[in-house]
């Protein structure tokens, strides 16, 4: 890292002018080159110990102030009209400095400020991590999914039936759902409905959500409104 050795903390020869001016309490755009090309001298000439880069630096600004000086006594007669008068480029450049510094300034600031918070690498919690379903396998998906089944094969209304023959069981349609996803690996929700009898649907519905809390299958949906499907929870890599 470069290592920069200042003049009383001037950080060089436009902040050494900035000062003096500010001593005075006089504006950039105020300036008078005859009196700060004086104070600039008699500064230059009491510093005993100059480091040579640095004096080299100071020294091409006091140069330059004499010529100014010197310009300001002695007008010369220009006749290219675009040639910038030296006491209005010496306010250009002491005005972008002004606004340098005071853009630095602040960043010291909000690096000083941000030094005294001190962040933590991101830790891996996988090991914490508990288990949980599928985002899509959710209660209120199923449903909303039952219910638009129920809407699409008009159960709510009336209709004709007989006494079944068998009774289902819970225990029995877990085993029956579970041996046809195990057999075709994924099976899409409503294809288990294949019987439109209100207390088959019933104990169908209930069975998926039974297998589901057992976390015995996966509920999968790949977009919102898309097909529900169940997948045996050993053949799920998703």
């Amino acid at each position: 890292m470069e290592y920069i050795i200042t003049i009383d903390n001037f950080s060089g020869p436009l902040d050494l002018l900035l000062h003096l001016l500010k001593k005075d309490n006089v504006k950039i755009e105020d300036i008078n080159i005859e009196k700060i090309t004086e104070q600039y001298l008699n500064y230059i000439n009491k510093m005993e110990t100059l480091d040579l880069d640095v004096t080299s630096e100071y020294l091409v600004m006091a140069a330059e102030l004499i010529e100014m000086k010197s310009y300001v006594l002695l007008p010369v007669q220009v006749n290219n009209e675009e040639e910038e008068n030296p006491r209005e480029e010496l306010i250009k450049r002491l005005i972008e400095y002004r606004n340098y510094k005071e853009i630095t300034d602040e960043l010291k600031l909000l690096e000083d400020e941000r030094k005294k918070y001190f962040s933590k690498d991101i830790s891996d919690l996988s090991p914490f991590e508990i288990e949980s379903h599928d985002k899509t396998e959710c209660v209120d998906v199923l449903i909303e999914a039952f219910n638009n089944f129920i809407k699409r094969q008009e159960l709510d209304k009336p209709i004709d039936t007989k006494v079944a023959i068998k009774e289902y069981s819970l225990t029995e349609r877990n085993k029956e759902i579970g041996s046809i996803i195990r057999k075709r690996k994924k099976v899409e929700f409503k294809e288990l409905f294949d019987k439109f009898d209100r207390g088959y649907i019933i104990i169908t519905f209930l069975s998926i959500l039974d297998l589901s809390k057992k976390q015995e299958i996966k509920i999968i949906q790949e977009n919102n409104f898309k097909d529900i499907f169940l997948v045996n929870k050993g053949d799920y890599n998703g």
